[in-house]
């Protein structure tokens, strides 16, 4: 049975990460929500007007008031940069799902995995989940760096599996880390 704690504030030695805030509008929009060098490989396009990125804002507020939802902003320097969310979270199988973004300003830093790493603690630790997933394009490799960096462990390909909003399907390489796996991760550290 998982023990839900709903977003908490996380914070790493260059991050902190916290619940959004219909505030954060204007700067998700410009810094990647609108930016298609970030959305190339996800699952909706560019948010166009950031009234777009404020109603989607709107939505992920309301969601806060339940304990099993999980949805950080990841700020850096003051400013949200990215979104990290726990997806797909299933209660039987006590497992979860990471899903992320970050903008391009922040890339090739080691920010995300930085990110990835204290959710995947958080996960673990507070939650008490049994497995968390990454899930990634295969044209999109820097994301399979960073469940690699986080230490998951390479599963395979679930062919044509998730659909593009201009209707193409594409594959998902799957990434996993098993409690036992997180366990022996943090004796070693």
């Amino acid at each position: 049975m998982l023990n839900h704690k709903g977003t908490a504030t996380l914070t790493t030695p260059r991050l902190t990460l916290r619940r959004f805030e219909i505030a954060d509008a204007q700067a998700m929009f410009d810094n990647w929500a609108n930016d298609p060098r970030v959305t190339r490989h996800l699952t909706w396009r560019p948010h166009g007007q950031v009234e777009n990125t404020r109603a989607l804002l709107e939505g992920w507020c309301a969601g806060y008031e339940r304990a099993d939802y999980y949805n950080w902003a990841i700020v850096c320097g003051g400013q949200p940069v990215g979104g990290l969310a726990g997806m797909r979270l299933n209660e039987r199988h006590e497992s979860v799902e990471l899903g992320y973004c970050l903008g391009y300003g922040w890339w090739s830093r080691g920010l995300m995995s930085e990110a990835v790493c204290a959710v995947r603690d958080f996960f673990f630790a507070e939650v008490g989940v049994h497995r968390v997933e990454i899930c990634h394009a295969p044209q999109n490799p820097a994301s399979g760096r960073v469940a690699q960096k986080c230490g998951f462990v390479r599963e395979g390909v679930l062919r044509e599996s998730q659909k593009l909003p201009d209707g193409a399907f594409y594959d998902l390489v799957v990434y996993a880390m098993l409690r036992r796996e997180w366990e022996a991760l943090k004796q070693n550290t």
